[in-house]
């Protein structure tokens, strides 16, 4: 068994272009099986970070290239810390949407159905959510599209593809699962192997996070764009470019062992450019080392911390050091720095 993930080197003057090259040559014709689409965009901060959400330039070269195949949903879900029609904005979504006459779909809004899966056992997802866990309704029978980016993460070393769905097929309660997150996010694969026909990934690499992902990163240029129908197979290759084995990543391995992707880069054929391997860090930020060990340390004082209105004060804290503290001086530091390469430039194109 074997999976193919294509890769393209590219620039800021070529990216819309390279972006129809890349769809093409990873055959999304025959990939994505429905005309409805979910375009599963990635909001991992409301404010604008290189390399933490999906870049305005991901989403209008995409946009550009399938808009005419397919009805489109653009969705994103709100988090304890993230609010999606801010992000939409911050971000830059909201110009690219509307060019294509696509409205923004906050899944806060949206109809949640209870959901248990018939082909596959999710076992994680039961213990957390003691057998109701709810997914959208919408989701039900349409084809999914991630647009992630390469990208660290302090809770399961990489973020991508697969990790893109924790944000679609979990309610704002979603935190519940970070001392078990890499069994969550396999249970999670499972759900959408069962409720969506196909599965596509156009994953951006055009500036990468190193360090302390998924917000707190170092933005790093690598010049490189990802697409697949295995979201395993994406997201190995994506960790590999970082620098990292993807079978000694949990999630990946566990994917893999089940068969649900293929995680063993022997396996997979890269297509178009042959990507290059650097040597990213994973970190921690405060807020995700004092969740770890609060949850994983101290699990006397999990419920009273994180299952009751005290929690409510762990949101204000990370939102006070995020928003507040890191992003004014750390961040828009860098930031300014970032402004100045030809991928900040793109950016401040988008209006």
């Amino acid at each position: 068994m074997t999976s193919k993930v294509a890769v393209l080197k590219t620039s800021p003057k070529t990216i819309i272009q390279d972006y129809a090259r890349l769809l093409d040559l990873a055959e999304y014709k025959t990939k994505i099986k429905t005309k409805e689409l979910l375009l599963k965009l990635n909001l991992s901060w409301s404010l604008y970070y290189p390399a933490c959400s999906t870049q305005p330039w991901q989403l209008e070269g995409v946009l550009n290239k399938i808009h005419k195949d397919y009805n489109i949903y653009p969705v994103e879900n709100r988090t304890v810390v993230t609010n999606p029609e801010k992000g939409a904005r911050l971000n830059k979504w909201n110009p690219i949407l509307k060019k294509y006459n696509l409205p923004f779909i906050s899944l806060t809004k949206v109809k949640w159905i209870p959901f248990h899966t018939k082909k596959y056992s999710t076992p994680y997802l039961d213990q957390l959510f003691k057998g109701t866990h709810k997914i959208p309704e919408m989701f039900v029978g349409k084809s999914i599209l991630h647009l992630p980016t390469i990208k660290t993460h302090g809770h399961t070393k990489i973020t991508g593809s697969i990790k893109n769905a924790f944000g679609g097929l979990i309610t704002t309660r979603r935190h519940h699962s970070h001392k078990i997150i890499d069994e969550i996010l396999v249970d999670l694969l499972k759900i959408q192997k069962e409720i969506h026909p196909s599965i596509f990934t156009i994953t951006d690499g055009t500036v990468s996070g190193n360090g302390a992902g998924p917000r707190t990163m170092k933005p790093v240029t690598t010049n490189l764009i990802l697409a697949s129908d295995d979201p395993v197979a994406i997201d190995a290759v994506s960790a590999r470019i970082m620098g990292f084995n993807p079978l000694k990543i949990k999630f990946l391995r566990l994917a893999h062992d089940q068969n649900l992707g293929i995680a063993d880069l022997k396996q997979i054929d890269i297509i178009g450019d042959k990507p290059p391997s650097h040597n990213f860090t994973t970190k921690k930020s405060p807020v995700v080392y004092f969740d770890q060990i609060l949850r994983k340390k101290y699990p006397l004082m999990e419920p009273l911390l994180f299952h009751t209105p005290i929690f409510n004060l762990c949101i204000l804290a990370s939102a006070l050091y995020h928003d507040y503290v890191w992003y004014p001086t750390i961040g828009k530091a860098r930031i300014r720095k970032f402004s100045k390469t030809p991928w900040g430039k793109l950016f401040r194109t988008y209006n």
